[in-house]
C-alpha cells in the first residue's frame, strides 16, 4: 500500500506516525514544503514573550524520526498538482527546483490553513508580518527587539495572546478588530469585558470596533496604521485576522464548504475514494449543532489525523465529533468555553436558556478561596446542554472539559444538578460549581 501525505503539522505528523504502526508494510511518502514538522503554533506567543526559552520544546516530531520509522520524508517539497482520479501527484524541491511526478494508493490531505491576508493598502509594506509558523515567530521576536509601538490586528486568541506578550515586554501595544469585543467567537460579553478591563489595566490600548482600512509607511517601512474611527503609531503590525484551509490543490475534485474546508464524514473520508482528510484543512461536525463547521484546532487536528490511520484500509474507529472546547489565560485569569455561546445561539436562531452561578470555588474557611464565574448555555425545550464558559484566577478550566463530554452525550441542564463530584475541602465544596449550575437552572 503506497500512501502519499501532503503536509505535516499536527494532523499529518499524527497520522504519518499512526499509520507507520498500524501498517508497518505501507509505503509512507510525506510532503512537506518547510524543513520542520509538528510546530505548536499555540507556543508562539510565550516564546515571542521569553517564557518559552528554548523553541525546540515547541516541536513533538521531527524529519529524523519519521526517517527511523521507514517513512520517505520529502522535507521542503512542494506539491504543485494532485490528479485524485489518476492518483498521482506532481511534486516540486523547492531546494533543487526539480519537478517530479509520483503515485499513491491512498491520499491523506493535511494541508493545514493559512492566515487570513486582507487586500489592504500598503499590506506589503516592511513589518507587517504573519503569525503562525516557527519562522514567523523568530521573525516576530527579531523585529519586536527594536519596535516600540506595535499593533495587532485581530483579537481572536493568537491576537490576544501576542498583546500580553508585547505588554509584558513593555512595548506599547494596540489591539485592532472590526469586532466590537475581543473573543468574540468563543466568550460572551460578561466575560470579555473582564478580561478586555485586564488590558486596559496594563496599559493596551483597544480599537475594537474599527476596521483597517490603509497602512501607511516611512522608508518603505509600516509607520501607521489607519482604521474607519482612528489612526495609530505602528513599527510593527502582526496580523491575526483569522485562518483559512489550504484546500487550493483540491478545488473541483472533492466537496468542500464555501471557505474551501474539506468535509470529511466521520471516518476522516472526504467525497472522493482513496482520499482521506484531517485538521485545519476540513470541516467537521459541531455537536452543538449537529452540522459541519470550520474550527481549526490543535486538539481536532491530533485527533482527526490519528482517525485517519486507523480507518486507513476500512472503518473502524467513528469520530464523535468536536465542541470546539478551548482555553486561556490572560494576565491573572483563567478562562475556558466550550460549545456555543449565548451570544452565537441566538444568532443562529435556537431558542436557549442560560444559567450563571458566582461562588468561591472552595469553603470559605479555608486559608484563602477565589471566586468562579461558570455559565451554561442549554436548549430552551429539551434542556440539552449546548454550551459553557468559565473564568476564575484559580485554575478551574478542566470544569469545561466535563461540560464538553455533556455536550457529547447530550446531557441535560438537569442531569447536570446531579452528578457524581467528589468533595475535598482543599478543591471544592459539597455542591460542585456545575451541580450549582444544574440546580440554579432547575
Amino acid at each position: 500500500m503506497k500512501v502519499a501525505v501532503i503536509g505535516c503539522t499536527h494532523a499529518g505528523t499524527a497520522s504519518i506516525l499512526n499509520v507507520a504502526k498500524l501498517y508497518p508494510d505501507a509505503e509512507i511518502t510525506v510532503y512537506e514544503r518547510n524543513d520542520t514538522i509538528s510546530f505548536l503554533s499555540c507556543g508562539i506567543a510565550l516564546y515571542v514573550g521569553g517564557v518559552i526559552k528554548d523553541p525546540n520544546g515547541l516541536f513533538y516530531s521531527s524529519p529524523e524520526e519519521l526517517k527511523k520509522l521507514g517513512v520517505t520524508t520529502k522535507m521542503s517539497h512542494d506539491v504543485l498538482e494532485v490528479n485524485t482520479d489518476e492518483k498521482k501527484l506532481k511534486v516540486r524541491n523547492l531546494k533543487t527546483n526539480e519537478e517530479f511526478e509520483d503515485k499513491f494508493d491512498k491520499l491523506i490531505i493535511t494541508t493545514g490553513s493559512w492566515p487570513i491576508v486582507p487586500n489592504i493598502e500598503g499590506i506589503d509594506l516592511e513589518n507587517i508580518l504573519l503569525s503562525k509558523n516557527f519562522y514567523h515567530s523568530n521573525t516576530i521576536i527579531e523585529k519586536a527587539k527594536n519596535s516600540k509601538n506595535i499593533v495587532v490586528v485581530g483579537a481572536g486568541y493568537i491576537g490576544v495572546e501576542l498583546v500580553e506578550a508585547f505588554e509584558m515586554n513593555k512595548k506599547n501595544v494596540t489591539l485592532i478588530d472590526s469586532q466590537d469585543r475581543i473573543l468574540s467567537k468563543y466568550l460572551d460579553k460578561e466575560y470579555t469585558d473582564t478580561a478586555e478591563n485586564a488590558f486596559l489595566d496594563h496599559g493596551v490600548k483597544l480599537a475594537l470596533g474599527e476596521t483597517v482600512n490603509r497602512f501607511e509607511g516611512k522608508d518603505g517601512r509600516v509607520s501607521k496604521v489607519i482604521t474607519s474611527k482612528g489612526e495609530y503609531e505602528a513599527d510593527l503590525v502582526i496580523l491575526c485576522i483569522g485562518f483559512k484551509p489550504n484546500t487550493k490543490l483540491f478545488e473541483k475534485q472533492i466537496e468542500m464548504l464555501d471557505n474551501g474546508a474539506i468535509i470529511v464524514d466521520e471516518y476522516m473520508r472526504t467525497s472522493k475514494e482513496d482520499v482521506y482528510a484531517a485538521g485545519d484543512c476540513c470541516a467537521i461536525i459541531y455537536n452543538p449543532t449537529g452540522e459541519h463547521g470550520y474550527i481549526p484546532l490543535a486538539t481536532n487536528a491530533v485527533r482527526m489525523g490519528t482517525l485517519v490511520a486507523r480507518n486507513l484500509v476500512k472503518p473502524t474507529t467513528r469520530y464523535m465529533g468536536t465542541q470546539g472546547t478551548s482555553g486561556i489565560k490572560i494576565y491573572e485569569h483563567n478562562i475556558a468555553s466550550t460549545g456555543l455561546t449565548e451570544n452565537y445561539a441566538k444568532e443562529l436562531g435556537i431558542d436557549i436558556d442560560t444559567v450563571t452561578v458566582e461562588d468561591n470555588y472552595r469553603p470559605e474557611f479555608m486559608p484563602t478561596y477565589d471566586l468562579a464565574k461558570l455559565k451554561v448555555v442549554y436548549e430552551k425545550e429539551s434542556r440539552i446542554i449546548l454550551g459553557a464558559q468559565i473564568i476564575s484566577k484559580t485554575d478551574l478550566t478542566q470544569c469545561i472539559n466535563t461540560i464538553s463530554v455533556c455536550i457529547q452525550n447530550k446531557m441535560t441542564i438537569d442531569e447536570l444538578a446531579f452528578i457524581d463530584f467528589f468533595f475535598q475541602p482543599h478543591f471544592n465544596k459539597p455542591w460542585n460549581l456545575l451541580n450549582l449550575a444544574g440546580l440554579s437552572a432547575e
